[in-house]
């Protein structure tokens, strides 16, 4: 009863009895009473179909809340996963970034010096001194 009194075509239905005293007006007396009634049982009726909506309405919202608080959990630990994983690259990158800047490491092992020494024990130089 709920879905039929709250369609359009309810609406229309119950204007075009509201315009029949117009037309009829010696209608009017039992058309109000036909009216009356009509308010009488749509009311409760229209109460009690929108209660059992809402509680479809609580349950699905409940069931919704309960999925997204999961959702979230999990997006929680995807987070701590990936704070964990870059908190490696994070360290690796300030080590690399204390690294002297003349020095190429080709790997952890292999280190080779770009510039030259500047031990002057070493070093000839070129005018024979």
């Amino acid at each position: 009863m709920t879905v039929i009194f709250g369609s359009i075509w309810c609406v229309y239905a119950f204007f075009i009895f509201s315009l029949i005293p117009v037309v009829k007006p010696d209608w009017q007396g039992p058309l109000l009473y036909v009216s009356n009634s009509i308010q009488l049982v749509a009311l409760p009726a229209l109460m009690v179909g929108n209660a059992i909506l809402t509680r479809g309405s609580d349950q699905r919202a409940a069931e919704d809340h309960a999925a997204l608080v999961e959702i979230l959990s999990d997006v929680r630990e995807e987070v701590a996963r990936l704070r964990n994983m870059t908190v490696g690259i994070a360290q690796q990158e300030t080590e690399n970034s204390e690294r002297p800047t003349d020095v190429v490491s080709i790997a952890n092992e292999a280190v080779i010096s770009v510039n030259e020494p500047d031990d002057k024990t070493t070093s000839s130089k070129p005018d024979g001194s």
